[in-house]
């Protein structure tokens, strides 16, 4: 694929064939997503990357501890409280986008409930990719933005190999669980899950594409004639 094509064609992966992953492929992956730029060449980031028997257990874990309500322990700050305005706006959108897909009537909470917890258990993807980054950088900024910076890259280098991927916050908001599946050590602040796969074309959320807002909402020129 040609650069535009990996950046206008990838989407969020909702739903993935069981096959297995290569580890070469995903170290590959890898070493791609590792040329993401980053504050002063610091390269804060560190990738768990789970498979099999682990991730079966940190999906149980999960799933079990939010039916229990257990409250969620996710590490990386949250925020005051959720999206408001038009940022809820779009949050609904494409909710509506993937609820109309799925055919999850607004009223079905048994299959709303279902879908939600596809996200703790990362969507039953065959591979998690846990990003962390180290504890000694906590409360700086560039640390979480070089973070978020290796996530697009590595999300879009899996695309450009064929693989699905979505970046989610339910796969770790029950971070003891992840971190002790995981062997993630104490040294390091629990970031982001994203999922990982081949994508399963028959599964009716991964036609989904969200909408983007246009450059002459997102973007101001100044000096410019």
């Amino acid at each position: 694929m040609t650069f535009d094509e990996v950046v206008m064609g990838r989407r969020s992966i909702r739903g993935y064939k069981p096959d297995p992953v290569p580890r070469a492929l995903i170290e590959e992956i890898i070493t791609l997503a590792s040329r993401a730029p980053s504050s002063m060449n610091t390269q804060p980031w560190h990738f768990h990357v789970i498979t099999g028997e682990p991730l079966a257990r940190i999906r149980r874990g999960n799933t079990e501890n939010t039916l229990a309500g257990v409250p969620q322990s996710r590490e990386f700050r949250t925020g005051s409280g959720g999206f408001a305005g038009v940022h809820r706006d779009r949050q609904v959108e494409v909710a509506k986008q993937l609820f109309g897909a799925m055919g999850i009537a607004r009223d079905d909470a048994e299959r709303r409930q279902d879908w939600v917890l596809r996200g703790f258990r990362q969507f039953d993807a065959p591979v998690c990719v846990i990003i962390s980054f180290d504890r000694a950088l906590e409360g700086m900024d560039d640390a979480p933005f070089d973070c978020g910076a290796v996530a697009t890259a590595l999300v879009n280098a899996a695309w450009s190999r064929g693989l699905g991927t979505v970046i989610n916050s339910q796969g770790i908001m029950q971070s003891p669980v992840v971190r002790e599946h995981a062997g993630i050590p104490d040294d390091q602040i629990i970031m982001k899950a994203i999922a990982l796969g081949w994508p399963d074309d028959d599964f009716p959320a991964n036609a989904v594409v969200s909408n983007r807002k246009p450059v002459a909402e997102a973007a101001r020129f100044v000096g410019f004639d």
